[in-house]
């Protein structure tokens, strides 16, 4: 049986084995299970039944690790998206007063459009028209993004009125945090295996013996029932019948499209799977993450992506689908086993994420900084993506930039139509979002 699955997923040729890839999946797992307890809390706020949302989530986060794991063969995990699952709650339920039924069906919708555009090869031929210099930018960028959140998930940086952000105050668990960082990035220095599970493993036992992190009351539980979300988006279909609707499906749409996609490539990035700036298996990769999008909404949480913690285990040096595989087959015991996942508090992830970071940051030595017409796009990539918090944001700002810096240096014979076309995709995707 191991045989198979070694032949099956190409770990010799990929030059990984099984254990490597067990633990990349289970580094991957606890790097993201986060998701199980925050998607509830978020979609709450909507008036969704957090119980329902928490068994939509790991099912649906699940699916979708399967799919990549065994039709795409990547090491790349899915779940719902965090900036899109806000959009949803606050902006769409709250802000616009539009029920949470409805706005889950304009998912339903939204994922529709998506396996339609997948099935057509649209996405793929938009990934593949992205210059080199861009995507080595998109993973750097990615890169910064994912420290952004460990350093402010782990207390190192906080909210600051008069800068905006500063230095955080060092003390209780974000203590927690430092030593966490210091081992695994002591680890990793020395090249140890697992570097990156073993800094969480030990932060997790330094927080309980300290009395930061409180042992679990009950290890095992029941999975909470599906009934009060499921199928409910078929349900609310006609309720999309107005400009306002529309918009907000528009928008779930582009939003989860630019994510994946800035996601994907990143990760492609850092595990070297790019061959001759395309992406392989990108089609299988691209109908896996949108068929669990559309199985989302039909069991009741916001879109599902391809998640950029999926470096985590791509650092501990999972290469083959069989990473993503273990996570997904982890998200469905994550049902029943979720007393103990609150073990892994944010002040345990934190340092993997910053340590990820510097790793992903790498492929900037990959952009052509002495060309002013790639390097100001670029840049605004790597920077745009941390500071608004958010991928899909990050790669507007450069996907704007690209054509007009390529004219101004009589280049643009060279950018491709659909960057063209994405120019004006992504103006009105502001547009959209500023009314």
């Amino acid at each position: 049986m191991k045989e198979r699955i070694v032949d099956y997923f190409g770990l010799k040729e990929l030059q990984t084995t099984f254990r490597r890839e067990l633990l990349a999946g289970f580094t991957t797992f606890i790097s993201m299970a986060y998701i199980l307890f925050v998607n509830p809390s978020v979609l709450g706020a909507s008036g969704m039944n957090k119980g329902a949302v928490f068994t939509a989530t790991a099912l649906a986060s699940a699916l979708g690790c399967l799919m990549m794991g065994i039709l795409a063969k990547y090491p790349i995990a899915t779940a719902p998206g965090l900036g899109v699952n806000a959009f949803f709650a606050y902006s769409v339920c709250i802000g616009m007063k539009i029920p949470w039924q409805t706005a889950l069906a304009g998912v339903f919708i939204a994922s529709i459009i998506f396996v339609i555009i997948t099935i057509f090869k649209l996405r793929e031929l938009i990934i593949d028209a992205i210059p080199a210099d861009l995507k080595s930018a998109i993973s750097a960028g990615i890169g910064l993004f994912i420290a952004f959140i460990g350093m402010a998930d782990g207390g190192l940086i906080v909210k600051n009125s008069s800068t905006i952000v500063g230095l955080g105050n060092f003390s209780g668990t974000t203590w927690l945090t430092i030593f966490g960082l210091i081992v695994t990035a002591i680890l990793m220095v020395k090249k140890t295996p697992g570097g990156i599970f073993i800094g969480m493993v030990a932060t997790s036992i330094l927080g309980i013996a300290l009395g930061m992190i409180k042992l679990p009351t009950q290890v095992f539980s029941m999975a909470p029932s599906l009934k009060p979300t499921f199928l409910v988006a078929v349900k609310h279909i006609g309720d999309i019948n107005s400009l306002q609707l529309i918009v907000v499906v528009l928008t779930f749409l582009l939003v989860t499209f630019f994510d994946t996609a800035g996601t994907l490539v990143g990760l492609a990035q850092q595990a070297g799977f790019m061959k001759d700036n395309k992406m392989p298996r990108i089609g299988q990769a691209l109908m896996s993450d949108s068929t669990a999008m559309l199985a989302g909404s039909l069991l009741g949480t916001s879109p599902v992506s391809a998640y950029i913690e999926s470096s985590a285990g791509i650092a501990v040096g999972g290469r083959s689908g069989l990473t993503a595989v273990v996570t997904g087959i982890l998200f469905i015991f994550g049902l029943f086993f979720s007393p103990l996942l609150a073990v892994v508090t944010s002040q345990v992830t934190a340092p993997a994420l910053i340590i990820v970071g510097v790793l992903m940051a790498e492929s900037m030595k990959n952009i052509n900084w002495e060309k002013m017409e790639i390097a100001i796009p670029s840049f605004l990539i790597v920077l745009g993506m941390p500071l608004t918090y958010s991928i899909s944001d990050g790669l507007a700002l450069g996907f704007i930039a690209y054509p007009i810096t390529m004219i101004a240096a009589k280049r643009g014979k060279e950018v491709h139509p659909i960057m063209y076309g994405l120019f004006f995709v992504f103006i009105i995707f502001f547009w959209i979002l500023s009314h």
